[in-house]
Formats: C-alpha cells, structure tokens, sequence
C-alpha cells in the first residue's frame, strides 16, 4: 500500500502540473479564406456559440481581426496573401508563424482551390505547415467525393481536410478531431478541448489514448512492470476528464476512485501478473486485461459526469462493472 500511495502521489502531482501548464499556454488559430466563405459561422458552431459576427458582405475590404475567446484562446480572422500594399502582407505572414495551426477555407459551393488559393496555400505553408483544409458549404455541393479528392491531388495529401457545413453543423465532429490531433502535438489540448461544442466526443477520444497506452504498457512480460505506469495513465485520464467537464477533482478523491476500482478488480489484477510468467500467452493477456479496466474507469467517470452523479468510490463501483462487462463482453 506504501508504495503504491507514492506512486499515486507523484503521478497526481505530474499530471496535475502538465494540466496547469497547458491551461496557462495560449492558443492562436488562424483563419483564411475569402469573406463568405463561413470563417465565423465555423467557429461559432465549433464552439457551440456567438464567438465572430456573422454577416460580412463579399467585396468588404477585410483586415487583420483578433477575436479572443474566454481563456487564453484567439481566433485571428485575416485576408490572405492578396493586399497590394506588400507591408500588409507581411504583417499577416507574422500571424501565421505564431499561430498553432491555421485554418485555410475553401467554398465547396464555388470554385474550389483556384489558382490563387492553391498559391495562398502553397506561400502560407512557407511559414506554418500546421494547417487544416476546412472544405465549407458541402450542403451545398453537388459532388463532394470528387472535391475532396481534387483537393487531396493538388496538395498531395499533405494536409487534414474536413468538409463541413457550418450551417447545418455536419462533420463539425471531423473538424474538431484534426484541430485536437495538431494540437495534442503541441500539448495544447486540454485547453481546447474543455471548450468545444461536443466535449463527449473528446472524452472518448482521451479516454481510447488512455486505455490503448494502458493496453501496451500490460503488454510487458516483466509481472509487476505495469502497475506504475498503469496508475499514471489512469490518474492523467481522471484529471483530463475532471478539467474537460469543469470538475474539479482532488487527490483524495482520485486516489479513492482508482483504489475502487483496483479492490474491485483485484482478481484480474494479480491474474495479469501471475499470467506473465506463462511463455507467449502472457502478454495478450496482460494487455487485454490492462486496456479494459482503463477503458471502463474512463468510460465510467465520463458517464458520471455527463449525468450529475457525485464522484464517488460508492456510485463509481457499479458505474464501472457496468462498463467493464461490456468491454468484457
């Protein structure tokens, strides 16, 4: 039990640190695109409400626009490369390099990456190669398939695409995917992700990198190995879900909640250590075993959360079972 109170407190203190240190970092997106091509209704229905205006006329000279968002998040609406004062330009070419990832919309509604956005692109890529193609107004499209694919050859599949419609809200899902995978790189997710209009998609997300870290980790041959770095797993995915749903969790509280689900588990628990010594089967085992229960204690928290139920070891265990008889089943 000593020891593994000093795991937990160590793997508590490092995680809870990482989250703090990614909540206090800033987020810069930059958008790119013609003025009605839907920069701020994307936004708007990424983030589930009124962030940017929506309304710009086409033909309206556009300027530089930063549009911060609640904690240390910035939308900068821009105009491209296309001002003919070159000064412009360059202004616009310094908030690429500083943004996280830019976003560079097409109308799929229009005529898609013309000469001048393929040439956009191409001098934007220059500066930032973190970039997501946003393919806009599919609702309108009549072949989109084929648009997609034009689109893949003429940037050799070097970036993320994600056809939406801001209007009716499809594939925002995708979108939002491709904007956390850039960003997870950077260890800005967390901050991102606690403000997205479907936080439950990000939970599954996390709590699926949880339970595959888990799985690889109880894939060890060496009994014993995993039980450290198990409960580092663990505890980070407790604390990411406990930010993503502003609720907040304390260490005794988290410590309380992996030990219930460790009693309650301890069958399994010291079968996949016991099992290792078993050539060749072990391992399977382990990891089957060390995926599962991580799954089941990530997918349990979600649901507690996501139905106002109180976070404890008592509501936890049945919560639990509950999903760890479906990944068992």
């Amino acid at each position: 039990m000593e020891e593994f109170d000093k795991v937990f407190e160590e793997a508590f203190e490092k995680e809870s640190e990482e989250i703090n240190a990614q909540l206090s970092q800033r987020i810069i997106l930059a958008l790119v695109g013609d003025v009605n091509s839907g920069k701020s209704s994307t936004i708007n229905k990424l983030m589930n409400e009124e962030v940017a205006i929506v309304g710009a006329k086409p033909g309206e000279t556009v300027k530089i626009k930063e549009i911060p968002y609640k904690e240390n998040i910035v939308f900068v609406d821009t105009p491209g490369l296309d001002d003919v004062h070159k000064e412009n330009s360059n202004v616009t070419l310094e908030y690429y390099k500083n943004a996280d990832i830019i976003l560079f919309f097409l109308n799929a509604a229009g005529t898609v990456l013309s000469d001048n956005e393929l040439k956009n692109l191409k001098d934007i890529s220059q500066t930032n190669n973190d970039i997501v193609i946003v393919l806009n107004k599919i609702d309108a499209a009549e072949d989109l398939p084929s648009l997609v694919k034009y689109i893949e050859d003429k940037t050799y599949n070097q970036y993320p695409i994600a056809p939406i419609s801001s209007k009716t809200g499809e594939n925002i899902e995708m979108l939002q995917k491709h904007l956390l995978n850039i960003l997870r790189k950077k260890s800005k997710d967390i901050l991102m992700g606690k403000h997205l209009k479907n936080r439950s998609s990000v939970a599954n997300k996390w709590i699926v990198g949880a339970g595959a870290s888990a799985a690889a980790v109880g894939a060890s041959p060496i009994p014993g190995s995993d039980i450290i770095p198990i409960t580092g797993i663990q505890v980070g995915m407790m604390l990411k879900l406990a930010t993503l749903y502003d609720k907040p969790l304390s260490k005794d509280n988290a410590k309380e909640l992996i030990l219930a689900t460790i009693v309650g588990n301890l069958g399994k628990s010291v079968f996949r250590q016991i099992v290792k010594f078993v050539p060749g089967a072990g391992s399977a085992v382990g990891a089957s075993v060390a995926g599962a229960t991580t799954l089941a204690l990530g997918y349990a928290v979600k649901y507690m959360y996501e139905n106002n139920i109180e976070i404890d070891a008592e509501h936890l265990k049945s919560i639990y079972s509950m999903f760890l008889a479906k990944q068992n089943s």
